[in-house]
């Protein structure tokens, strides 16, 4: 991990560095904000709030990207406040221990690894469930323990992941292997929301069960069954379009409108009929029969 130290006092750079070496850190040091505007990369920056006469603000743009941790004499608007709204990480106030140094280092790098993750999965769920597309929601609206039925389950995820996005709530998702686990996930959480999905592997009983050990949580449940007859609010949503994933068997006017919809803005009508083995005008006749309309 390469560290860089902002700070006119050398001997406490110096000593900084020397203690951060020994653990394995790499380290530079910046005398002035000049010497630290050069256009190299870190992982950490330890800037210091009191160098005398220099304006400190461009070393937390240049190095935005970075944990950026400020070494403060003392706690004020100047010293805090300010820098930490421009974008510094955190402080640490001066004499400090190295230990607890390394202690704020390592949680705000893993607070960070945190983050980019939470950015990546939310970015392979929009994608995973684009295609999936329900109704508008209104939560104020909505009743608890809900039962989605539908004959995806893809649609009753999306349906979640746009509640607890509007709502700003925690969820804990549950796949309804059998009711042993299943409850004991559902007592345990702690979160607003709670989301069981697949409960088509369990009996009218089992899930019952499960509503009863609800209580105030707000119990989401989705199921294919469409014939479970649970006193509690329910919903269906059904797929306006045939989405089939490749261990499924799709028909063969299924395969085709899907290769349509996905492709005939990727490749012309005549590519586009020949890869599918059929002739420009029985593509039309295809668009025709399954009300598909080519973007212009």
């Amino acid at each position: 991990m390469r560290v860089l130290i902002v700070d006119n006092e050398i001997y406490l750079a110096g000593s900084i560095a020397t203690k951060l070496a020994d653990i394995g850190y790499e380290c530079d040091i910046a005398r002035n904000v000049k010497e630290a505007l050069k256009d190299e990369k870190y992982d950490v920056v330890l800037l210091s709030t009191t160098l005398s006469g220099q304006d400190f603000y461009p070393v937390i743009e240049k190095h935005k990207g970075s944990i950026i941790i400020l070494l403060i004499a003392y706690i004020s608007n100047d010293t805090v406040s300010k820098p930490m709204l421009a974008g510094a990480s955190d402080y640490i106030q001066k004499p400090f221990m190295i230990e607890e140094l390394v202690r704020k280092i390592n949680h705000l790098s893993e607070h960070k690894n945190m983050q980019n993750m939470l950015v990546a999965y939310q970015t392979y769920i929009q994608n995973a469930l684009k295609c999936y597309k329900t109704q508008d929601i209104d939560p104020k609206k909505l009743k608890f323990p809900l039962l989605i039925k539908t004959n995806k389950t893809e649609y009753a995820d999306s349906f979640v992941f746009e509640l607890t996005k509007q709502t700003k709530g925690s969820f804990k998702y549950i796949i309804a292997q059998n009711l042993t686990q299943t409850q004991k996930e559902l007592i345990s959480s702690e979160c607003e929301y709670i989301y069981i999905s697949e409960a088509q592997n369990l009996n009218q009983n089992e899930i019952e069960k499960l509503l009863s050990l609800s209580q105030r949580k707000k119990l989401i449940l989705s199921s294919t069954n469409f014939n479970l007859n649970i006193k509690t609010e329910s919903i269906e949503i059904l797929a306006n379009e045939s989405h089939f994933s490749i261990d499924e068997i799709a028909t063969i006017d299924d395969y085709i409108k899907h290769i349509i919809n996905m492709y005939q803005d990727k490749y012309p009508d005549t590519e586009l009929s020949k890869r599918l083995g059929i002739s420009r005008k029985s593509l039309w006749e295809k668009r025709k029969k399954y009300e598909i309309t080519k973007k212009k």
